[in-house]
């Protein structure tokens, strides 16, 4: 097969991979939920909390500071950026303090005669005639007051003005200060808003979205003000991580793929082997990719970026074919000499994340599809697609000078007799494993918060805006259950005077449940029993106003929404649907199994938790710390992973065991691999690294990479020529790796760091430590061809 056959090929695969790729572009559907790498709650709190997580009242907050102008223009910007960002049907709700939000004027029509059931005042007042007489005298005044154009509206059906008193009981105790009709901080410089979106506050996804329409339209409503505008919240935060993300795993990307081009044509000096070099791996991550999206109807963008990332385990199976490549032998019978200890390597790979498909997390199983199919793809593309594109070199890799002086100074490098080495290493590992043990601190991160790269100055800033404005804590939440909505909605006013002593008390600065906004049928019911029959009210109407100027006839709006909503069915939270007050009720009423509902209850400024605590425990509620939760919820998670890694690790051992066949051949697989395990463990903890999930998929990568060591310099045997080629091919996958993981150690980005560090020292360690122990003293040098079938790993058929 001549060149120009051959370059034809390998374009048309690259043409194929990249149609294939727009196709499956097409249908691929990232989330980016962060409930699918938790795992299957088992108590009724870490329930509760993959329920609430990202969808919870207090998460899908953002909070908006506008500065940098005078009050007046700031007020004005408030205003137009509110209207603005009302028509977004991505947002539930835009406060920003404006009269616009008080009372019920954005509630329809057919819902404004249930003010006599929604207030707390009712329970107390009857609509006699002395009420009633009291009441106008009242709104004589108000007439007479800056406030008669607002009153005068209201009077024909709201002579008692209850839907003034009904949106004072709405009012957050924790309000921010009104100048010039919107919300300001303390110190008068900063306009304040607050949004509530429709989406989860950590679906970067979504969030993205909103924030991109929430920055232009300020964009648009500030001009050339000077004013600055300032969001933050889980969903802004969300979007800020996956920002920070991408454009670092874009630099990354850049940085190391010079870095592979280079390093490919220092050792092969090919822009053909180049190539053929990228098609298996972008085989691999396509069919990744294509293999998640068809079993889960989408992926997670975790996945696709740490999947893409053990992809790279792959890359070192077309290296292994091209530095073993030697003049006169056929690329086929190269990789068919190679192909039983590659497949062995990659069925090992596999089987450490075929386990995560026990490990309850969808996440991990996404992870597991995408790797398993991606690994396979690459050896299989590398075993039968890549050789026909390939030729004979001029040239052995065993001649390179590099190599031979490589290798001349690993055997000067001196070795302890087989017994001492023994004894030496047993003592190196007890004491890495002392090491990784005994360091003082915490041995595993369990703070989810702490994988995230938020500056300190955000989350200080998010702190500043949730003690000014008064939003709900994201840490903490009340909990009441009934065995339907109504208990719940009864169990959640039973908290309602725990909750207002806390506020006097000055433990927490206000509170949000459903109950303050739609009470119990039981209540309304009783509310409805202090109604007057139309004949009773209609005399006490008159007779109250013949002693006003005002004329009776007026208030027949009054009397017919008395009537309404004495005789109206209790208001439930499903009558909300279409209504400002749904997003506010929904989110605070969770279905459970068996029907069961959990009223919740946001609390702002929170200053003491053991005296909240105390205060709500007589009325049947609990104070869930989530944080305290989601630690509970990583300990499981991470006992179901360990678990599922030591079962790994037995397979691991059985399949190098079937594959080898021989003792003393094993352990001087397993030995570096597990050695290095021990010694990365060292290191990490050594330097005070808590350690992740993420550091533990890590592990398994490096142990991965370890094995495909092992196994290669087990493969040589005492052949010189074979082991020059394999330390070439071993180098140059090493520097590879090393490469990509090593400019991911520099991250600032927790997760890339953790995944970088971890495989850094893995390979170092592998590498090292295989040439010590699976590498075997090279008989003088010769060119006798591939190892015979007594030294190569599986028999040859």
């Amino acid at each position: 097969m001549s060149s120009g056959v051959r370059l034809g090929l390998a374009l048309l695969w690259l043409a194929l991979l990249v149609v294939a790729g727009l196709f499956v572009a097409r249908h691929l559907q990232l989330s980016g939920d962060l409930r699918a790498f938790m795992p299957e709650p088992d108590t009724a709190e870490q329930r509760l909390l993959i329920d609430e997580l990202g969808d919870g009242p207090g998460s899908r907050l953002l909070l908006l500071a506008i500065s940098g102008a005078d009050q007046e223009t700031l007020a004005g910007q408030s205003r137009a950026l509110q209207a603005a960002l009302a028509e977004d049907p991505r947002i539930e709700l835009v406060a920003n303090g404006g009269e616009a939000e008080a009372g019920l004027e954005a509630i329809p029509e057919r819902l404004r005669p249930y003010r006599y059931l929604l207030s707390p005042a009712m329970d107390a007042r009857t609509l006699d005639e002395a009420t009633l007489r009291d009441a106008l005298q009242d709104r004589l005044q108000d007439l007479g007051s800056p406030a008669g154009d607002l009153v005068e509206p209201l009077l024909p059906a709201d002579p008692t003005l209850e839907i003034v008193t009904l949106a004072e009981a709405w009012e957050p105790a924790g309000a921010p200060q009104r100048i010039d009709g919107v919300w300001f901080d303390r110190a008068g410089s900063d306009a304040l808003l607050l949004v509530r979106t429709r989406d989860a506050g950590f679906d970067p996804t979504a969030q993205a979205g909103v924030v991109g329409a929430i920055q232009a339209a300020f964009d648009a409503v500030s001009a050339d003000s000077g004013s600055a505008l300032v969001m933050t919240g889980p969903g802004a935060f969300s979007v800020e991580i996956g920002g920070r993300t991408a454009g670092e795993a874009a630099r990354i990307g850049v940085i190391g793929s010079i870095g592979l081009v280079l390093l490919y044509w220092l050792a092969y000096r090919s822009g053909r082997l180049l190539l053929a070099g990228v098609l298996p791996l972008a085989s691999a991550g396509l069919a990744g990719v294509a293999a998640v999206t068809a079993l889960y109807g989408g992926m997670h963008g975790i996945t696709l970026a740490f999947g893409f990332t053990l992809i790279g385990v792959a890359q070192d199976y077309p290296v292994h074919l091209f530095s073993h490549l030697r003049p006169g032998e056929p690329p086929r019978a190269t990789v068919r000499a190679l192909w039983r200890t590659l497949l062995t390597g990659v069925v090992s790979t596999c089987i450490a994340y075929l386990t995560f498909f026990f490990s309850g997390v969808d996440g991990l199983r996404q992870l597991a599809v995408f790797t398993i199919t991606g690994l396979f793809t690459a050896a299989l593309a590398t075993r039968f697609l890549l050789p026909p594109l390939l030729e004979a070199p001029a040239r052995d890799p065993a001649d390179a000078g590099w190599v031979r002086a490589l290798s001349r100074w690993i055997d000067a490098v001196p070795r302890p007799r087989p017994a001492a080495g023994a004894a030496l290493m047993a003592v190196l590992a007890v004491a890495a494993v002392a090491v990784a043990v005994l360091m003082p601190g915490p041995f595993w991160e369990n703070d989810l918060s702490r994988l995230t790269p938020v500056p300190e100055q955000g989350l200080a800033e998010d702190g500043r805006l949730r003690g000014e404005l008064g939003a709900p804590d994201v840490r903490y939440l009340l909990a009441v259950e009934g065995a339907d909505q109504e208990q719940a909605l009864q169990a959640a006013e039973r908290l309602l005077p725990a909750l207002e002593r806390l506020v006097e008390q000055g433990a927490i600065s206000g509170y949000e449940t459903a109950a303050r906004y739609v009470p119990s049928a039981a209540t309304q019911r009783a509310r409805q029993a202090r109604l007057p029959e139309p004949g009773a009210l209609r005399a006490a109407l008159d007779a109250a106003v013949a002693d006003s100027p005002f004329r009776a006839g007026v208030f027949a709006p009054f009397l017919a929404d008395v009537e309404a909503a004495r005789t109206a069915p209790p208001l439930r939270p499903a009558d909300l649907v279409g209504t400002p007050l749904e997003a506010v009720v929904s989110g605070m009423m969770v279905q459970g199994e068996g029907g069961r509902v959990t009223a919740l209850a946001t609390l702002g400024g929170l200053e003491d938790a053991d005296a909240v605590a105390a205060a709500i425990g007589p009325a049947g509620a609990r104070l869930l710390d989530l944080k305290e939760t989601s630690e509970s919820l990583v300990q499981a998670w991470r006992g179901q992973v360990l678990a599922a890694l030591a079962l790994a690790a037995l397979l691991l051992a059985a399949t190098v065991w079937i594959a080898l066949r021989a003792p003393h051949r094993v352990v001087r697989v397993l030995v570096p691999m597990a050695f290095t395990l021990a010694l990365t463990l060292a290191l990490l903890r050594g330097f005070g690294v808590e350690l992740t999930l993420f550091h533990l998929v890590s592990l398994v990568l490096g142990a991965g990479l370890g094995l495909d060591y092992a196994l290669f310099f087990e493969r040589t045997g005492h052949d010189r020529r074979e082991q020059l080629r394999t330390l070439h091919a071993i180098v140059v996958c090493g520097a590879m790796t090393t490469l990509v993981f090593g400019l991911l150690a520099l991250s600032s980005i927790p997760v890339l760091r953790a995944i970088g560090l971890t495989v850094t020292i893995g390979v170092a360690g592998n590498f090292a430590l295989a040439l010590l122990v699976a590498r075997r003293p090279a008989q003088p040098d010769n060119d006798a061809g591939p190892p015979s079938t007594a030294t190569a790993p599986w028999r040859q058929v």
